[in-house]
């Protein structure tokens, strides 16, 4: 049984970028708070490269859904932060390598004038349901 749907663009609604305009699912929800750019000894993980940050995000990302029996194929709802626009065609390219282009999950994207650690330049949480 498919617990997930995705609707990429619905009629009326704009062209999107590997996202999903609106998905609805059913199945156990897992939150995961916002990942940063640290490795598992709390190491910053590519200083001022916001594509080695981010991919250090989605491998965190990845670490936290494997710990609660769940994948990056069961993410419904991504929420990121970038601290420079600058870093979208990064962030793109990583997520690109991490999630489905034919099941993208709901997604905001947010500038913010920084993070909790001034090195970091994102931060990522999501929601998924299995």
């Amino acid at each position: 049984m498919e617990r997930s749907q995705h609707y990429v663009r619905p009629d009326g609604l704009p062209p999107v970028n590997g996202y999903s305009h609106a998905v609805a699912f059913s199945g156990r929800m897992i939150a995961i708070s916002g990942q940063v750019p640290l490795d598992a000894e709390g190491n910053l993980v590519g200083a001022d490269d916001a594509q080695i940050q981010t991919r250090q995000v989605f491998d965190n990302l990845a670490a936290a859904l494997a710990a609660a029996g769940a994948g990056m194929r069961h993410v419904v709802k991504l929420t990121v932060y970038l601290t420079d626009l600058a870093d979208l065609a990064a962030f793109r390219t990583v997520r690109d390598d991490y999630l489905s282009p034919d099941t993208p999950p709901a997604c905001s994207l947010v500038q913010v004038s920084g993070l909790v650690n001034p090195s970091f330049r994102i931060e990522i949480d999501a929601l998924a349901a299995i």
